[in-house]
């Protein structure tokens, strides 16, 4: 893996990022207070960033922060996003990755990921996929696409957990809630040990205790954040009989769920 301690972009996507935060980060300031911790432990060179997912503004605060401490994050985005007008044209422009279900798009996406990382760039991944459905917001069990572009690649997994912004915007709300002004807290953690896994075969078994890892490090940070004690086992849906995809994900799942 690559340690370039400075990701070489192009001028179009640094001066599209720093129009879209011109717009953004003031916004956000009004909107919330904020507390930033250790992000003195976020690595000079290529990562991936695993935060948990609460609400559907949370790119908003994570980017915010990212962007702050002097990095431009890359999220693996659903590819419907791309043809919102306006929002589509902002996510390519500023370098943004598309994620089909498909077998063959995924593949693509992981490879534009692994060259962002191989630059010295931030890739963003959200491990359980979609907001947690979890009744108390912990994070559930998560999805091994993290895992595979990190045994993949080398790049260090880098755990981190936001609480407070699920107060302004609900989980799948239709509206915000901006008083009282609401306060956030953002911690980053350790980097999550792999190097036991990247040696051999990865199989099945190998990405499910990588991701598990992974989860087990956000799930601290956030216990910690909220001064409470987590879960024993992380929610799942499947066992809830609940969707993992759409706002309504208590309805019946369907077969291709």
């Amino acid at each position: 893996m690559t340690d370039n301690s400075v990701h070489r972009e192009t001028v179009k996507s640094k001066t599209v990022f720093a129009i879209l935060a011109g717009v953004v980060r003031p916004v956000m300031n009004t909107l919330i207070g904020r507390t930033w911790q250790n992000f003195d432990k976020l690595p000079s060179g290529g990562f991936i960033l695993c935060p948990n997912h609460l609400t559907e503004i949370d790119p908003l605060v994570v980017g915010h922060a990212i962007y702050s401490s002097g990095r431009l994050p890359r999220w693996l985005t659903k590819d419907s996003l791309f043809k919102v007008p306006v929002l589509g044209s902002a996510l390519r422009a500023t370098g943004q990755i598309p994620v089909s279900r498909k077998s063959s798009s995924a593949a693509e996406s992981l490879e534009a990921a692994k060259k962002v990382l191989e630059a010295g760039g931030v890739i963003v991944i959200y491990p359980e996929g979609t907001l947690t459905r979890d009744p108390q917001l912990w994070p559930m069990v998560g999805r091994t696409g993290a895992a595979r572009l990190a045994l993949q690649t080398g790049a260090p997994v880098v755990p981190m957990a936001h609480w407070g912004d699920q107060e302004l915007f609900p989980r799948y709300a239709k509206k915000m809630y901006p008083f009282p002004r609401k306060h956030v807290t953002l911690s980053v953690g350790e980097q999550v040990q792999l190097d036991d896994l990247r040696v051999g075969a990865r199989t099945r078994t190998v990405l499910q205790e990588a991701t598990a890892r992974i989860m087990a490090s956000i799930t601290e940070l956030e216990a910690e954040l909220r001064q409470e004690t987590a879960p024993q086992a992380p929610w799942n849906p499947s066992e809830h009989g609940q969707a993992t995809t759409g706002r309504d994900y208590d309805a019946p799942k369907q077969p291709n769920d």
